[in-house]
């Protein structure tokens, strides 16, 4: 189950979450047609419909293991046009469109909160509209956040590859294709592991820490925090 939550929280978790991983990978496939590569635009990507977006495997894992994807998006890089900045503006794309979706939805999740709505709607409609905008605002910093970790297969990777100077570009994917996914995997379960073993309830969760941080930034601006 989703973050090892009931099936009521499984359920109020997994459509915001659906609906960003699709928001996430259309910003990819329309940045990439916009740079000059219609990839994605001739494979059906180019399109908010789920369907073309989610993986089957990806969304099982999202509901019993807490950790999910969708289908990456095909780009050609050389059909970028200019190419290194299309490969950056392109996989920055999918972690830019969750942090818009963050701000829109804080910024609803405070009009809601002002004292009309308050005062005019019945409580049995305010309070789940009002858990579902900040539900979805704190998915969407948690996605911006975490795709943006330079370990491959993420989105991260690809632009700290092609802000690195060529000569050492190489060497750099030669080690993320070797280390960069077992990085990924050792800083999503590493924690949870050690703890089970230790049986020690406080080891640190490097990645917990810089995701509840950005968190809090995020609101901290919007005047949330």
């Amino acid at each position: 189950m989703i973050f090892g939550q009931s099936i009521a929280a499984m359920l109020m978790l997994l459509p915001p979450l659906l609906f960003s991983l699709v928001i996430h990978e259309y910003a990819h496939a329309r940045t990439a047609w916009s740079f000059g590569d219609a990839t994605a635009k001739h494979m059906g990507r180019l399109t908010l419909n789920p369907l073309a977006h989610l993986d089957p495997i990806g969304t099982l894992a999202l509901i019993f293991i807490g950790f999910g994807w969708a289908k990456p998006v095909p780009v050609n890089p050389f059909n970028l046009h200019p190419r290194r900045l299309g490969d950056i503006a392109v996989s920055l794309a999918g972690p830019m469109s969750n942090l818009l979706l963050a701000v829109i939805s804080f910024l609803l999740y405070r009009a809601w909160a002002l004292p009309y709505f308050q005062q005019h709607v019945a409580e049995s409609v305010y309070k789940p509209v009002a858990s579902s905008l900040f539900l979805l605002g704190i998915i969407n910093v948690l996605l911006c956040t975490f795709n943006l970790i330079p370990l491959f297969p993420l989105d991260g990777h690809h632009i700290l590859r092609e802000l690195l100077p060529p000569v050492y570009q190489e060497a750099f994917m030669r080690w993320q294709m070797q280390y960069g996914r077992i990085g990924l995997l050792a800083l999503l379960f590493g924690p949870r592991l050690i703890s089970a073993v230790t049986k020690n309830p406080n080891v640190p969760d490097p990645l917990y820490w810089v995701i509840e941080n950005a968190s809090q930034l995020v609101m901290t601006a919007m005047g949330m925090a």
